[in-house]
């Protein structure tokens, strides 16, 4: 298996914690959001050998021994797949492809869970995540994306929820390729119409999501990998003194279980 790591982000919503550091290195529970998932990521098996990180931001303040290390020069105009794709050379035909967002910490249960469900393309999902939203806002739905499943595979996922009814779990920034996938998945970023708008944005600054939604318009099997919890986005400088002030009431083991 190959794992790549979305790193290249400015984090400006973190600051001033990325200030200095890219957002991955912030430390939530006095650890690295990257360190954390390096250690689930070698728990379950995977060497360092086989994780790359894509940085940009700060790339000079990555602390990742024994990772590969990649760079989106352009992370300042671009977005989640143009990161992605610049670590297209480490992609591997015939071995399973891991991609994680730098932002994110989950428990072994939650990657264990993707990497035990087959299919061309699967995404972990959260089927529990309004409780988790719960604590990040007042009002989950305002922050939700949709994800709608029809006999087992994902119909749609990333717009704006009209109703909680649209949001059948929660994307949470972890997606495998089946290892025969691999070389089709990255032929068909090459074949996408580069003069097009997806979601709003061009092609250098398409959400992973919106690139999700073009596979499964183009009939791919993309399917869900169910969790409840286990893991934590951490996306603004409130919500990391939140989670943090959690961790030190010991209240936080009840959404994410930290070692």
């Amino acid at each position: 298996m190959k794992v790549i790591v979305l790193a290249a982000g400015q984090g400006t919503r973190l600051r001033p914690y990325t200030n200095d550091r890219p957002k991955c290195m912030v430390e939530l529970a006095g650890k690295p959001l990257l360190h954390r998932q390096l250690e689930v990521i070698k728990a379950c098996g995977v060497s360092l050998n086989d994780v790359a990180l894509v940085g940009g931001y700060l790339k000079e303040r990555l602390n990742a021994p024994g990772v590969n290390l990649f760079v989106n020069d352009r992370f300042a105009e671009t977005n989640m797949v143009s990161t992605l794709f610049c670590a297209e050379s480490f992609m591997a035909a015939g071995e399973d492809l891991l991609i994680c967002y730098g932002d994110i910490v989950y428990e072994p249960r939650v990657l264990k869970t993707l990497l035990e469900t087959n299919g061309e393309v699967v995404v972990a999902a959260d089927q529990d995540w309004k409780r988790l939203w719960s604590i990040r806002m007042e009002d989950p739905l305002s922050d939700a994306e949709t994800f709608k499943v029809q006999s087992g595979c994902i119909v749609e996922l990333g717009k704006k929820p009209d109703s909680y009814d649209d949001v059948q779990a929660q994307y949470m920034g972890l997606i495998k390729i089946r290892a025969d996938a691999v070389q089709k998945f990255i032929k068909f970023y090459h074949a996408i119409d580069k003069s097009k708008f997806y979601d709003g944005k061009d092609f250098d600054n398409m959400y992973m999501t919106s690139f999700i939604q073009q596979l499964i318009d183009s009939d791919w099997a993309v399917i869900p990998a169910f969790v409840s919890n286990g893991w934590l986005e951490v996306d603004t400088a409130d919500e990391l003194e939140k989670y943090n002030a959690m961790e030190c009431d010991q209240k936080l083991h009840s959404y994410l279980k930290l070692d």
